[in-house]
Parts: structure tokens; sequence; C-alpha cells
């Protein structure tokens, strides 16, 4: 009986303990309208450069290469006018919010044998990057 009674003390302590209480847990955070029109916009550019690089090694004809990216392109304009539509409905008397000039950067020093976006290191300068195929330039501002 006292093995019984010391079994239901630990598992309702075990209970108690790994209970989470509805006030305990925090604020969620509020969601951006654009959130999901942003990650589009980058997986639609991430994908164009994708393509550029497969068209450069070889891997897709010209008429493919010209066909897909004109329906990247199309995508992205639509995202892009998307993007526009919510900012207009968003903003007050329909006007469009301008954007706040950030401070300049200090001017980024670049190595021309690491790749800026994935950190390979290569002997000599390349164009793209032979472990992520992006450029290896960065474009500076």
């Amino acid at each position: 009986m006292v093995i019984v009674i010391a079994a239901l003390i630990a598992v309702g302590a075990i209970v108690f303990i790994l209970t989470v209480r509805a006030k305990d847990l925090p604020e969620p955070e509020p969601v951006s309208p654009f959130q999901h029109l942003d990650e589009r916009k980058a997986a639609i550019y991430e994908n164009l450069r994708d393509l550029q690089f497969e068209y450069r090694v070889g891997k897709l004809s010209d008429h493919d290469y010209q066909e897909t990216k004109k329906d990247l392109q199309r995508e992205l304009a639509g995202v892009m006018a998307e993007v526009d539509r919510l900012k207009l409905q968003l903003s007050p008397n329909g006007a469009v919010p301008r954007p706040v000039p950030h401070a300049a950067a200090e001017p980024q020093r670049i190595d021309p044998l690491t790749c800026p976006h994935c950190g390979a290191k290569f002997p000599q300068p390349l164009k793209f990057c032979g472990e992520c195929g992006k450029p290896m330039k960065v474009a500076q501002a």
C-alpha cells in the first residue's frame, strides 16, 4: 500500500513539474504581412542565381534557360506587385512610406580568395565559388 501511494505521489510530482501552464508561455511575436513575400522573393532570386550557374556550366539549353528565366522573372514581378499593394494598404493616406536611410556602413575588405557566401578558400581568384556557385565578388555601394 505504501508503495502505491509513493508511486502516485511520484507520478503526480512529475506531471506537475512537466506541465506547462498557459500563463507561463511567452506572447507570440506579431507576424509581419511581408514576411512570406520576402521569403518568396529571396527564394526566386536564389533560383535565378542557380539557373544562371547551371546555364553557364552547360546543363541547360539556351531555350530552356530563357523560358525558365522569363517564368521566374514573371513570378518575381507578381511578388513585388503584391508587396507594393500591401504597402499601399497599410500606409496612412495611401502614401508609400519612405525607407529610412541607413548609416553608411564601413566598406568591407574583400578577400578575392575566400567566398563571401560560404567561406570556401581557393588558391587563385575566381569569378564564381567552386563550392556554392555564387559570385565571389560582393557588390559595393
